[in-house]
């Protein structure tokens, strides 16, 4: 069976029911286009390859980005508020398959938000969407 080769997405918001049904519906349909979509690929991802982080800061504040393995936080970089920013994930925090969190840290700010934990593998694409605050 091969391995499918998934964007996966993470969303900060407050956690209520509402959202958590969003996210997890969200990602089954992400999952299953991604398996659908693997037959004319390239194959299996290279394990040389960088796993990055999208974030889309749809908030005003500049966020620091953290990605935390085994309560281990390592900064990753800044999402400039209202854009698109690609971090890449250092191959010491994702060797092989990792479980991650996310840690979005407003500069000059009070509220962190924390991603579900999330598995990836390198050469994977993690989307983290910061909807406005």
């Amino acid at each position: 069976m091969p391995l499918c080769r998934v964007t996966r997405t993470a969303v900060f918001a407050e956690p209520d029911m509402k959202t958590i049904q969003t996210i997890t519906v969200g990602l089954l349909l992400l999952v299953a286009g991604a398996c659908a979509g693997m037959g004319g690929g390239s194959g299996n991802p290279s394990p040389n390859e960088p796993t990055v982080v999208e974030v889309d800061n749809q908030g005003f504040a500049d966020m620091t980005i953290y990605a935390v393995r085994t309560s281990q936080r390592y900064r990753l970089g800044i999402a400039t508020g209202n854009s698109k920013t690609r971090l890449t994930i250092p191959t010491s925090v994702s060797s092989g398959l990792s479980t991650l969190r996310f840690i979005a840290d407003p500069i000059g700010g009070r509220r962190n938000s924390v991603s579900q934990e999330i598995t990836i593998a390198p050469g994977d694409i993690v989307v983290l969407m910061i909807p406005p605050a």
